[in-house]
């Protein structure tokens, strides 16, 4: 289980660019989270030219890890319904 950001948005140049670091720091903050509240182990791949965060968790996640990560999907799709989805994709996928 995990999830895997990849790309930039394109809304402005790197520098200015607010819907970047919306996405960024709804993510990150979810990391840490997941990471400090709810004690969950996990692996976190980044690249910061591709644009990529890869997350997996190392277990099946607990009932405070799956509140974040739906916390950070509802600011996701906030920020998708604001700019648009020009700038940001969803994909859900259960696997």
């Amino acid at each position: 289980m995990g999830f895997t950001c990849i790309g930039h948005s394109g809304f402005a140049q790197a520098g200015s660019d607010i819907v970047c670091a919306s996405i960024s720091v709804l993510v990150i903050n979810a990391i840490n989270s997941i990471e400090r509240i709810a004690g969950e182990k996990m692996s976190v791949i980044t690249n910061e030219e591709e644009g990529l965060i890869d997350v997996r968790f190392a277990n099946p996640v607990n009932e405070k890890a799956t509140l974040l990560m739906d916390s950070m999907m509802l600011g996701l799709q906030e920020v998708k319904e604001q700019y648009g989805s020009k700038y940001l994709k969803l994909q859900f996928e259960e696997v």
